[in-house]
Order: C-alpha cells, then structure tokens, then sequence
C-alpha cells in the first residue's frame, strides 16, 4: 500500500509541477512498476498496453461517436433544436433559458460530448438570450449546466471509456443513462425558476409563437430523431453493437451534413482534424490511466483498502456516498475524466465487492464529471465558454452555475437513493 500511496502523491507533485497529469499518470505508473516488479516487465508491460489499446476494436467506438458529433454540430442541427424548444416555451418567462436546457438534452443525444455541446450552444442561444435582455449569469451558467447532458444522455463518451476500462456492457450504460438524463434536465429547469422568482429581471419573456410556427419548427427537427432512433435504437433492440451503432451514427450524420450543404472539402478536413485531436487525448488519458492502474493493481492497496472499509462497520450505500462525496471535492480542483481514471481502480473493485451494479455506479460517476465540469475554480465547462465569450467575463460565468451545482448534487443524491432510476431500463436489455 505505501508505494501506491507514494504513486499517488508523486502524480499530484508533477501536476503541481504543471506536468499535464496524462503523461504524469503515466511516468509513475512506468517508475512505480520498474521499482517494483522490475524495468523489463515494466517496460513491457506499457508496450502491451499501448498496443491493445491502439488497435482494441473496442475502442473504435470512441472517434465514431466524436465523428458524428462534430458532423451533427457542423450540420447545423442544434439550431433546429433550440428553435423547435423555443416555439413552444419561449414565451415564458425564463422560457429561453428553459429551451437551451431541451436543446442541450436533444443535441446531448447525438454528440455525446459535454465540451461540444456547451460551445456549440454558446453560439446557438446565448445570442438570443442576450437580445431578449437575459442576464449574463444565468444565459452562461444554464448554457454550462445544460452542456453536462451530453455525457448522461446517451451516446456518451464517458461512457464509453467507463465501459471499457471497467468491462461493463455499453449498451446498458447508454439505456441506463435515459432516466437520469430526463430528471437532471428537469431539475436544471427547477434552478431556473428559482432564479427567475427570486429576481424576475434575470428572464424577461419572450413572443409567443404561433401553432403554425410550432409545427414547423418539428419539422426542422427530424434529422435529430432519426439519427437517435437509428443508432440507440439499434443499439438497445440487439440489431447492432455500440461499435456498429457508432459507424452507422458518423455516417448518417456525414450524409445529412452533406445533403444539407453544409460541407466543404475545407470544413470536412476541418471535421476530421478537430476528430482526430480529440480522439488522441482521451487514448493518451486512457493509454496513461491503464499504465498506473497496472501499478496500483501490482501493489496490496485495493485489496487492503477494501479490507479497510469493511472493518470500519459502515453500510454499503454509506460507502457510496463516501465515495461520491471525494469525487464531488476533487471535482473543483482536478480535470473530471482524469480524476475518474486516477481513481477507478481503487473505488471499483470495492464497489463490486460490495455487491453493487457496475451499470449504476457508472451512472453514479458520470453524475459527478457533470457536477465537476461547471464546479468552479476549474469546471472545463466554465472555461469554454469564458473563451468563447470573453466580454462576460469569468466572475459572471462563476456566479450563474451555482444554482444548477446544487440541483446536480441533488439529482446525485435522487440516483444513489434510488438506483431502480437507472437500472429500470437495462433490465429490459439481454
């Protein structure tokens, strides 16, 4: 146990040293395991992770749906999202704000990605709400918060990458995330209309949209359904794998770009270029994760650890709770997905120990990455849109994301009680 001890501490020092904590995960991991077990089989052993980590079929599954995200936000489809929300809530007060929250739900279903969601929804409805007068706390947090929906709404690349370093079915993930995703959402909505009570001035409402106008805002929409239907669909009925559900899902989306004009030989290069950067820093997270959990697993700590909390009398749900509680404290200071890497190794075996669905604590895990991503001081969320709007500045950005860290907390706490909200719609799954 004092060596993983020491591993951990080493990686916080070389962060503390501004080392980007990929490469600091990973240098320990090699270190630790050379003083440990010998510098040939640590050398080899990163060798084989590497490998099968760089052509595990698996894996694919990862810059197929970073693919068809970024061909989604390029087609254009999160404006017809958010204008479809807006014809039928608008027009209450805080109804645009209640509308980037649907828009974010819906483009969450075919990005996956938290980061891109948020900033592609900073382009889509912040402008709107600022016309209408909205205040910039509240336009830029419910733009952050609602931006977390794209990692619970499935597909998700968290969930992906949770999947496959757990060994957990994908595809029950994806359908285990519908729920919570419904009831964050909602209560993301809840936050709103506090702050719309507490100050009426924050939202002004909007014009009311005619039903003529509504219907054709639907109508606008179909693409996103279909995309959904297609590859969840596909998915959840057995028809495909999340893998081939992925393919279809990048091609669908390249072909409804396309047959919308909206690529150029420019923009699709752009599309593969932005794909390919994303796809080699979350295999550089993954790759440098699996290298330390390697140490850890080589050292007695998971084993003592567990033996730990069992003699400590406490109750299963309890140490759960213990658990989501280190990772909503890490989550203001660390990156949330390498928090999570960091730490998987040591909280899952206990988990599993302890008899709990691996399904439901995914979810569990993915609800505190959505608390850290607009948990100040280093919510990523927070920080997109900071450099994409520089004139609000960062103190605003700051102040309007509380009220929707608190309903996120809450909505944590709702699935930790009741883990049926995510293990109800798996259930049905082979």
């Amino acid at each position: 146990m004092t060596e993983a001890m020491i591993g951990f501490a080493a990686i916080f020092i070389l962060a503390l040293m501004r080392l980007p904590l990929a490469f600091a995960m990973g240098l320990v991991g090699i270190v630790g395991m050379g003083l440990t077990r010998g510098w040939l089989p640590a050398l080899t052993s990163t060798a084989q992770v590497v490998h099968e980590t760089g052509f595990a079929y698996t894996l694919s599954v990862i810059p197929l749906f970073i693919l068809m995200g970024n061909f989604v936000a390029r087609a254009g489809l999160a404006h017809e999202l958010f204008h479809a929300a807006y014809a039928f809530i608008g027009h209450l007060r805080g109804g645009l704000a209640h509308a980037t929250i649907a828009a974010c739900a819906g483009f969450g279903a075919i990005c996956g990605s938290s980061i891109a969601t948020a900033a592609t929804m900073s382009k889509v409805a912040y402008p709107s709400m600022k016309k209408l007068g909205y205040s910039d706390s509240l336009s830029t947090g419910v733009i952050a918060a609602g931006g977390t929906l794209g990692i619970m709404i499935p597909p998700s690349t968290i969930m992906v990458i949770y999947g496959i370093v757990t060994e957990t079915n994908i595809g029950k993930l994806f359908a285990a995330g519908v729920i919570p995703g419904i009831l964050t959402a909602l209560l993301l909505m809840v936050a709103v209309l506090f702050m719309t009570f507490r100050d009426p001035e924050h939202a002004p409402a909007g014009e009311k949209s005619t039903w003529t106008q509504r219907w054709a805002a639907l109508r606008g929409i179909w693409g996103v359904l279909l995309l959904v239907v297609l590859v969840l669909g596909g998915i959840y009925g057995g028809v495909f794998t999340a893998t081939e559900g992925a393919g279809i899902g990048a091609a669908g989306a390249f072909f409804f770009a396309l047959a919308r004009r909206r690529l150029t030989v420019k923009s699709t290069l752009e599309v593969l270029v932005e794909s390919a950067r994303t796809t080699a820093m979350l295999f550089t997270l993954l790759i440098a994760a699996t290298i330390f959990a390697n140490f850890v697993n080589f050292t007695s700590m998971p084993n003592e650890l567990k033996e730990w909390i069992t003699h400590l009398g406490l109750s299963p749900l309890m140490v759960v709770a213990a658990m989501m509680a280190i990772y909503v404290v890490l989550g203001t200071v660390m990156e949330e997905l390498t928090m999570v890497l960091l730490t998987i190794p040591l909280f899952f075996p206990i988990v599993v120990a302890l008899g709990f669905d691996p399904v439901w604590f995914g979810v569990l895990i993915v609800m505190v990455i959505q608390i850290g991503l607009i948990s100040p001081p280093v919510g990523m969320n927070l920080f997109v849109l900071n450099t994409l709007l520089p004139k609000v500045g960062l103190g605003n950005i700051f102040r309007g994301t509380w009220p929707f860290v608190v309903m996120q907390v809450v909505a944590l706490g709702i699935l930790l009680a009741f883990p049926a909200l995510s293990l109800w719609l798996p259930s049905f799954m082979k």
